[in-house]
């Protein structure tokens, strides 16, 4: 954020309930969570948690630089405090106050949601943008009511594009999310199976989803994947334009942007021809992913689509996603170690859509490797997919078969649901084993295998993905 004054930032948070303690210093640039990200002249947002209370890290914050405390008490820290009633609902109103005044400014903001992808389509749109604008995007999947509003935080004047990722765990939460950051994009990549147990069912998913869109202006643009039929579906749920993405036919609209001639090499990397489509005027572009997965065209057209919508070229979206890396962690990455042996760490969260994904991916990475290794074999570590609700058993089951049906050569499954996912994989020919963290750990791999790791994030399987690729040598490619 600007740098500015302590009263200046109150008055950007009303008409939240506010109290100052200490002098009107002055706070900025930075706004820190965490007491060790401290820096001079930062606000320091004191957020109790289940096992510790940021307050009780305020001296440290302070003695690191911070200026001034956000809190509900007073701390020990001997600096300036603004007190507010509820510390996440306070940075949701700075939040707040700092986009609406970058907003009248000139700066576009964009949302981003959908069941799976998200993370990866706003690590692809922040490049996009960056080719343009500055751009501030979160860091990881900052997503939720703490991840959105802190991400905000860090615009500034010479902000010219704020990307949000937005996750919801039910009706309402994305409405929420988006009354802080006032879209003028919003955009919804797909309505998968993850989080059913949470909503109760995929109507329910893509009603909470809808809300991205919902409360768009009619200057503003709705993205939405042609492809998804629960997507096509919200086309009536916003007074907005809409930018309409997919490899299939695409309805009527404001902008159509579709992929066409897609291929895939043998690192699973997609290349296809960008073909943008205004009133009747068609414009193409080659475009060359560096990212990996054939699922990424998809996200790679939603980011197109909303990089075209805030008045980019077809030429300068093609080559900034030619351009585009992977930059979040455990999503796709893909690890080549000595003797040609390869690591593809998915690692970080998992549903049956980006399972799917995933297994698809290491399918069409093996089928190259075998080319140069005969024998080279694909093995699949696969963790537990939470908040699937009654339909998880089947969900684990369907896992275990399709690594089967796509010539994975062994799964070691890890989770409560461990045993589900072998035994469906089993059934179907291959070799399968439930196993702990730590056994999945020891596998080997000979010239040429792939291990596939992929779970959710509390099964931990980055330490899987870790311990192979230091016990054999790799870098992240």
């Amino acid at each position: 954020m600007r740098a500015r004054r302590l009263s200046e930032l109150v008055e950007l948070m009303q008409p939240a309930a506010v109290e100052v303690v200490g002098d009107d210093t002055v706070i900025g640039p930075d706004v820190v969570l965490d007491n060790r990200e401290a820096t001079p002249g930062s606000l320091f947002v004191a957020i109790p948690g289940s096992r510790v209370d940021g307050h009780s890290f305020a001296p440290q914050a302070v003695a690191a630089g911070a200026a001034a405390v956000l809190g509900s008490f007073v701390t020990e820290a001997e600096a300036p405090h603004i007190l507010v009633e509820d510390t996440v609902q306070g940075l949701s109103w700075l939040a707040r106050g700092l986009v609406r005044e970058e907003r009248a400014r000139g700066m576009v903001s964009v949302g981003v949601t959908g069941s799976s992808g998200k993370t990866s389509t706003k690590d692809l749109l922040a490049q996009v943008l960056e080719a343009r604008g500055a751009t501030v995007a979160p860091v990881g999947s900052q997503n939720n009511e703490i991840g959105v509003p802190l991400t905000a935080c860090r615009i500034d004047g010479s902000t010219q594009f704020l990307v949000s990722e937005m996750g919801s765990r039910g009706a309402g939460h994305i409405e929420w999310l988006t009354s802080l950051v006032g879209l003028d994009v919003g955009m919804v990549l797909n309505i998968g199976r993850a989080h059913v147990g949470e909503f109760g069912g995929i109507e329910q998913t893509a009603r909470a989803k809808s809300e991205i869109i919902a409360g768009l202006e009619p200057g503003g643009w709705a993205v939405l994947n042609a492809d998804d039929p629960a997507c096509r579906a919200m086309r009536d749920e916003t007074v907005a334009r809409v930018a309409w993405f997919g490899e299939g036919d695409l309805p009527e609209g404001d902008l159509r942007v579709a992929a066409r001639d897609v291929v895939c090499d043998e690192s699973a990397q997609a290349a296809f021809t960008l073909a943008v489509t205004r009133e009747s005027e068609t414009v193409s572009a080659p475009v060359s992913l560096r990212v990996i997965g054939r699922h990424q065209v998809s996200n790679a057209l939603a980011a197109a689509a909303a990089g075209l919508a805030v008045g980019m070229t077809v030429a300068e979206v093609a080559g900034a996603l030619s351009a585009a890396e992977s930059r979040s962690d455990w999503r796709m990455e893909l690890v080549h170690c000595s003797r040609d042996r390869i690591v593809l760490n998915d690692a970080y969260n998992a549903n049956p859509d980006s399972m799917a994904a995933a297994l698809r991916t290491a399918a069409n990475l093996i089928a190259g490797q075998r080319r140069r290794h005969p024998g080279a074999r694909a093995v699949a570590v696969l963790g537990d997919m939470l908040e699937l609700g009654p339909e998880s058993g089947g969900l684990h089951a369907e896992a275990g078969a399709l690594a089967a049906d796509l010539g994975i050569d062994e799964v070691i499954s890890v989770g409560e649901h461990a045993g589900i996912v072998a035994e469906a994989a089993r059934e179907r020919g291959i070799e399968a084993r439930a196993a702990t963290r730590a056994e999945a750990s020891q596998v080997d791999l000979a010239p040429g295998d792939l291990l596939l790791v992929k779970g959710s994030r509390s099964v931990g399987l980055e330490l899987v993905a870790d311990a192979v690729t230091k016990r054999i040598g790799g870098v992240p490619k």
